[in-house]
């Protein structure tokens, strides 16, 4: 029998989210660890499942095309701060042991994952700037 190597499309959306889930209980879990006071376990558990529901979406489209993608001119910032903020989140939170600062760096990758998965749904960008200048009466500044 041959054995193929290409997984089915039904097969990569249950990977994917499975991908999400775990991420999403690694960030639970994280955000647990912060009310607890473990600031070095909240910042990697909440960071490491940033990362696992990210690695998720590369069995949609493939890694490498996933990696380009993420790189595109209408992703590139969100993508530069989200990885920066995964970074500095684990910086400020296991190297520095600055819960504060931790915490806000979480709030700025949280924000950043946020907008870098609405950049995939079509319009749905301009629909989160509506509400905000529905909201507030201001012009959304991104």
């Amino acid at each position: 029998a041959v054995v193929s190597t290409q997984s089915t499309g039904e097969n990569r959306l249950y990977a994917f989210a499975a991908c999400f889930v775990i991420g999403v209980f690694l960030s639970v879990f994280g955000t647990i660890e912060m009310w607890l006071g473990r600031w070095t376990a909240f910042a990697l558990l909440y960071s490491l499942g940033t990362l696992v529901a990210l690695a998720g979406t590369c069995f949609l489209r493939g890694p490498m095309s996933q990696i380009q993608k993420m790189f595109d001119k209408e992703r590139l910032i969100a993508s530069i701060v989200l990885i920066a903020s995964i970074v500095l989140t684990i910086v400020c939170g296991v190297v520095l042991k600055i819960g504060i600062l931790a915490l806000m760096c979480c709030v700025v990758q949280f924000c950043a994952f946020t907008w870098y998965t609405l950049s995939y749904i079509p319009y749905a960008r301009n629909a989160v700037k509506s509400c905000f200048s529905g909201c507030t009466g201001l012009d959304c500044p991104c």
